[in-house]
């Protein structure tokens, strides 16, 4: 199994020199922006200098953040598939499955990372994201700035910093959403670029829940993220033994790894822990 992106950064597709910074970080993932941080009258030369990036071997995949279904950027982001090397396609401000269906519609089988919790309405369609059938989804991310913009909030976080009520109900309903249509759940941005701890310390949170990969909107964000997001040596010796205990012993419910008692869910755990290391 592959490894999903642990780190996804994020750069305008209008900036050549900060597109130039981020082909030189260390990213799984690069999602060129064309939504929210372009603005409107940029959009043409965000689009012209995509279609002219330079061709390359390997490296990290390439996104595209595209504009909201049903606007006239949409239509004219989704003329770049074919002309340049773009591995998937991030679309803001998805409701629902049925917003996966239609992008499918118009973009054919390229992957899709939906960001999910952008708008009001969207809370309530995390579950519909498992019923699209043939589903090119790869990946499904939160947002809590739109998100409490939508809200009418004076602000997503308390006065100690952690996220309110409905910002934590937006994190968990992605998570689970996520697994329920079995896709990578990602983690939102960390907006304080400069506060490197505070970023571990989510990182770290985000991964212990589940998350495995996050999103990232400055390069130095990279690094703590791919670390936080990377099993250590004894997470993968401990998976290891869990995996070869069990095909020793395939027909057992419960056994003994370095004297901890071990069943099946302890099994995908260890998997999902070699597939993160990229066993």
């Amino acid at each position: 199994m592959s490894r999903q992106p642990r780190s996804w950064l994020f750069v305008p597709a209008d900036s050549e020199k900060k597109i130039a910074k981020a082909l030189e970080s260390e990213a799984d993932a690069l999602i060129f922006d064309l939504e929210d941080s372009v603005a409107l009258p940029n959009k043409a030369l965000g689009r012209d200098l995509l279609r002219n990036l330079p061709s390359r071997s390997g490296g990290p995949q390439w996104w595209v953040r595209i504009n909201p279904l049903r606007t006239e950027d949409h239509r004219l982001d989704l003329e770049l598939l074919g002309s340049a090397d773009i591995h998937g396609l991030v679309l803001p401000k998805a409701e629902s499955g049925a917003d996966i269906t239609e992008l499918a519609h118009r973009s054919g089988s390229i992957p899709i990372h939906a960001i999910v919790t952008e708008t009001a309405a969207s809370l309530f369609g995390l579950l519909s994201y498992r019923d699209v059938k043939d589903s090119p989804l790869a990946a499904m991310s939160w947002g809590a700035e739109d998100l409490s913009a939508a809200l009418g909030a004076a602000s997503n976080k308390d006065g100690e910093g952690r996220y309110t009520a409905p910002y934590t109900l937006a994190r968990t309903l992605t998570l689970a959403g996520a697994a329920a249509a079995g896709v990578q759940p990602v983690d939102g941005v960390f907006a304080d670029f400069r506060d490197e701890a505070g970023l571990i310390d989510e990182a770290l949170d985000a991964a212990r829940d589940g998350f495995t990969g996050k999103l990232a909107i400055h390069p130095a964000q990279v690094g703590p993220i791919n670390a936080a997001f990377s099993p250590t040596p004894d997470q993968v010796a401990n998976a290891r033994a869990i995996v070869a205990a069990f095909a020793a012993d395939p027909s057992a419910g419960v056994l003994s790894v370095h004297g901890r008692m071990v069943d099946k869910p302890h099994l995908i755990q260890a998997q999902r822990t070699l597939a993160r290391a990229g066993e």
